[in-house]
């Protein structure tokens, strides 16, 4: 599950440094993207396990360059909303190229003989789409708590459900399927040699 944190690195920087000012956000988040996708190829990591790194470097130079060309934007107030929403598109446009993001991230800790196996790719399909119904949940909540004014917990508390839920979800699932694969593989009688 730590496998996934450092993807997030970059909107952790520039959450913090938005508060400041957005177009700060926008190159904190820039540079500590590259800094850490850099990192990992030096390190040998291929592109394909590199998905969010790569979208999440994508959108930090478009929302430079809007930050930079309209600093009084309205979309400044918005880019809450506007991060989960291309994290969720990311997710869901991921499984669309049947490339589920988390693949790439699930292959840097599997050995590779499971890489091919169906139930592999099936486990990051769910993976995947967990994270993408998380990010859209918050999404969707951001929207319509700055649409009511809600108060501060309301956006807390989606924060908090839409990436905690899909996190349990990627520690907890892969374990269970794993058990329940060595269990069949256990419960299967031993193969007799033909003489």
């Amino acid at each position: 599950m730590l496998a996934y944190l450092p993807g997030f690195a970059p909107w952790i920087v520039a959450g913090v440094l938005s508060s400041f000012d957005w177009r700060w956000g926008a190159l904190g988040g820039l540079v500590t993207g590259l800094l850490m996708m850099l990192n990992d190829r030096r390190r040998g990591v291929g592109f394909d396990a590199l998905v969010l790194e790569i979208s999440t470097l994508a959108y930090f130079v478009v929302i430079g360059a809007v930050s930079v060309a309209k600093p009084d934007s309205s979309l400044s107030g918005q880019t809450d909303v506007i991060s989960f929403v291309w994290l969720g598109g990311t997710a869901w446009g991921s499984l669309l190229l049947r490339s589920p993001f988390t693949l790439g991230i699930a292959k840097r800790q599997t050995p590779r003989e499971y890489w091919d196996m169906p139930e592999f790719v099936q486990v990051n399909n769910l993976i995947t789409s967990a994270w993408g119904a998380g990010f859209t949940f918050i999404a969707v909540s951001l929207a319509v708590s700055n649409a009511v004014d809600a108060p501060a917990w309301v956006s807390i508390t989606a924060h908090v459900v839409g990436l905690v839920a899909p996190a349990v979800f990627t520690k907890v699932y892969p374990a269970r399927v794993q058990a329940r694969f060595m269990a069949l593989a256990q419960a299967r009688p031993p193969v007799r040699a033909v003489q």
